[in-house]
Formats: C-alpha cells, structure tokens, sequence
C-alpha cells in the first residue's frame, strides 16, 4: 500500500492499494475560511497517492489568489493599530479631564460619581495596558515574537488582563448601582460604597493572582499571550463572560423598569416623547453597562475576527471617550457648575484689571500730577531759600 505522507498541509495516513482515504480539512483553516469540508486521496496500483480531489482552495474554501497576502496583512492591521491608539489616546485625555472635573467640585462628590470616577480609572488603566503591551512586546519588529519570553513581557501580559477583568467589574458595579437605586427607596451611600470598591478592585486581583499561578505551573510559555488551555482560558474569559451576562440581565430590566415609569406618568406627554426618553436612556446605559460585548460574548475566539476586532478594539478603544462624555461633559449638572466657575474667574478678572486701572489712574492723573508738583515745589531747598530772602529783604 502507500506509506504515510504529508503533503505540506495536512498529514495522510497508510493506506492499502485502491483504498480511499477521507480526511476534513486542516484546522488552521478556520481562520480564513468559514468551510468545514472533506479531502481524498486514493492509494493507486502504483504505490503512490493521488492529488487530493476536490483540491484544497474547492474543499476547504480558500482561495489563495483573492487572500490577503502578509503586506496587506501587515498594512490592514497597521491602519487598525493607529484607529484603536487614536481611540485610547482620546479616551485618556477626556478621562482625566472627568477626573480632575469631578475631584476639583464638591458638588459632585456622592456615591454615583465615586463609582463613575473609579470606572474612569479602570479605562485609563485599559488604555495604558494596550499601551504598554504594544510598546513591550511589539515595539522591535526583528524579534521573533513566537520564541519570546521574558519577564517584562509577562508583566504587560498580565497588567493588561487585569485592567480589562477590572474594566469589565466596575461596568458590573455600574449596573448594579443603578439596579440598587431603582430597586431602594432608601440606600446607605456609605454601607455600599465601600462594598462596591472592595468588588470593583478586589476581586479582578483575585482572578488575576489566580491566573498567575496558573500560568506559571502549569503553561509558563512564551509571554503568555498565546493560546491557553481550557483551565487557563476560562479563569480569565469565566469572570468576564459572568460579568458581560449579569449586566445584560440588569440591562433588560433597567429598560423594563424605565418602560413601566413612563407608561405610568400622568399627563407626562405624547407616546413619541415616551419613546424618545425611553431610547435616551437606553442609548446612555449600553456604554455605561458595556452591553455590546453580549454579541461575542459566547463566540468562539476564531468567529468573526474582523467583527470581533471592529467591535472589542474599534469600537472598544472610544468607549471611555463616550462614557466621559456622556456622563461627565454632557451632563447639565456639570454644565451648570463649569459655567459658575468660568463666570466667576471672568468677575475676578473684572475686578483685578478694574483694580489695576483705577490704581493706575489716580497715579497718572494731571490733577494728581501737579498736586505733585507743588508739593515738591514746597519742600525743596530753593524755594526755603527764596523764601529766607524775601523775608530779609522784608525786614
């Protein structure tokens, strides 16, 4: 029969004469292609195999000619890196401006804003991750990236997991906050508060500490950003997955309570106006709560790669831009507050050149001048003298 062989893609086993072997296609093909479809291959009388029918671009639908090829690859991914960098850059920069804003006014000092201003500092942290993750392990381009491992690059690895776990805790806290709120009259902002930063913090640190020893007993391989066995996989991906369900849920009943308060209104105007307020509001929470993470929340990390990096790094990488804005920049409260401030230092201003001008002139005033004038006149030595004089000359 004919021996084994690889044909440069896929292994085929031993086969005898006339027998036809039936095989799917190599795995690695999911990455291009959504066909799962089957190769053959015949041993003949001549002890030697057959091509494999239908070919390979037929069965397993791929296409070389129309594929991208590494330049475009590389260039692809290189227009992406600069949306998402101009993306995180934005969301930094507007991030703590809401930082300093909401810290700089004692107005806004409360329980909703604390937890605004802690899920600003886990956006921040995000950004900064992808950051120091670019910068560490794809700074040099001559690196074999495949064979590197070293401890700085394990350490970014491991920062940028827990920002994302510590991300996607505080948007959970975000929900649940609101929930709380919806759900009690009353709330001890000091009881809960407290409570919330313990989660929020503690327990991406939890997974995270978890995630380290894991890593190093059991795949302590490259820079651990490579494919992770289920155990590993799923100490990172279960909170998260857990997290993304459980504001969904909140998600759909915070609209179905905000349903209900509308309906209930009396007199509170047209069902449009309803209808408007209702898609506000809801508009305003998919940001806050990170609800567009559900669509891929349960793919596998292979299904729709280019979606998935459009809507996890695209769109991802503004999403502190929007939460800042929405929360901070658009609110009428903070509104309100910055143009006090702003009217405030344009009196004091007022008030500092009105100061200095009318100082000024009283000092250069002609009345003033010769006032000036005749009071130096008097007290000089000449005019004494001349006085003397003329009173000798009197006498």
């Amino acid at each position: 029969g004919c021996a084994r062989d690889w044909d440069g893609l896929t292994c085929w086993p031993r086969a005898t004469f006339g027998e036809v072997v039936k095989i799917p296609c190599p795995r690695f093909f999911e990455e291009f292609t959504s066909t799962h479809g089957f190769l053959q291959r015949n041993c003949t009388q001549e002890e030697y195999w057959s091509e494999p029918f239908p070919p390979y671009t037929i069965a397993c639908g791929f296409d070389e000619g129309s594929s991208k090829g590494p330049e475009d690859q590389k260039s692809y991914y290189s227009a992406f890196w600069r949306v998402y960098t101009a993306g995180y850059a934005a969301s930094v920069t507007s991030l703590i401006t809401a930082l300093i804003v909401f810290a700089a006014f004692r107005k806004f000092h409360c329980t909703r804003n604390y937890i605004h201003m802690h899920l600003f500092v886990s956006f921040i942290l995000r950004a900064v991750a992808v950051f120091t993750k670019d910068a560490v392990l794809f700074a040099d381009e001559t690196m074999d990236h495949c064979l590197m491992s070293t401890v700085a690059c394990k350490a970014a690895v491991a920062f940028f997991q827990f920002s994302i776990l510590a991300n996607f805790f505080w948007l959970l806290i975000e929900g649940i906050y609101l929930q709380t709120l919806l759900l009690l009259t009353f709330v001890s902002n000091k009881k809960f508060v407290w409570w919330f930063i313990f989660t929020g913090w503690g327990a991406p640190t939890a997974v995270m500490f978890a995630w380290v020893l894991t890593r190093i007993h059991q795949q302590n391989t490259g820079c651990w950003d490579d494919d992770e066995n289920g155990v590993v996989l799923w100490i990172i991906k279960g909170p998260i997955l857990l997290t993304v369900l459980i504001n969904f849920i909140i998600f759909i009943n915070v609209i179905r309570i905000l349903v209900h308060k509308l309906k209930s209104q009396e007199g509170g105007g047209s069902h449009s106006s309803h209808f408007v307020r209702l898609a506000k509001s809801t508009l305003l929470l998919i940001p806050l709560f990170g609800v567009h993470y559900i669509v891929f929340a349960f793919f596998p990390e292979s299904t729709g790669l280019e979606a998935r990096l459009y809507i996890e790094l695209g769109l991802g990488s503004f999403q502190g831009f929007v939460v800042a804005l929405l929360y901070c920049f658009s609110n009428a409260e903070v509104q309100t507050e910055l143009k006090k401030q702003l009217c405030k230092w344009q009196y004091q201003e007022y008030l500092t050149f009105t100061h200095r001008h009318g100082t000024l002139s009283r000092e250069t005033s002609p009345v003033n001048y010769v006032t000036q004038l005749s009071l130096l006149d008097k007290i000089s030595p000449k005019r004494r003298t001349s006085v003397f004089q003329d009173g000798v000359t009197t006498v």
